[in-house]
């Protein structure tokens, strides 16, 4: 079976830094914004906005010009492919989820804390290209 989710690397500019958000989740893992695709959304980019404003009650600028794609499979028989975009939030709002309560707590953390907390290799790699997106776009 096919799965598709989206999300993006949340970033925010904080003292003339970049911090990105990291998510804590209640199944124990740390990681970053996604979700599967609702028959409301009208494409990728609606999707990782929705799922960043569930998870975080975060509102989010997406970036389309990053796009990155990984696939897993999260339990046998499923196949799973996750769209990331980059999305700059620029509200001092604390995040938290007020949906569904799958995110224990968010954190704002810079590339290298944020990198290290993470629990999958694979958000790993999404923060190191998306950090390196970023800084090859503000130069």
């Amino acid at each position: 079976m096919k799965e598709k989710s989206c999300g993006a690397v949340v970033y925010k500019i904080i003292n003339d830094q970049r911090y990105y958000l990291v998510e804590k989740m209640n199944l124990g893992h740390t990681s970053i914004p996604k979700g599967h695709v609702e028959p409301t959304d009208k494409n990728d980019e609606d999707t990782a906005r929705r799922e960043i404003k569930e998870e975080t009650s975060l509102n989010v600028t997406i970036d389309t010009g990053f796009k990155h794609h990984i696939n897993y499979s999260p339990f046998p028989g499923i196949n799973k492919d996750v769209y990331f975009f980059v999305a700059e939030c620029k509200e001092d709002t604390i995040a938290h989820d007020d949906h569904d309560d799958e995110v224990k707590s968010c954190i704002w953390l810079p590339i290298k804390e944020a990198i290290d907390a993470v629990t999958f290799e694979t958000d790993k790699k999404t923060l190191r290209k998306a950090d390196e997106y970023l800084k090859n776009k503000n130069n």
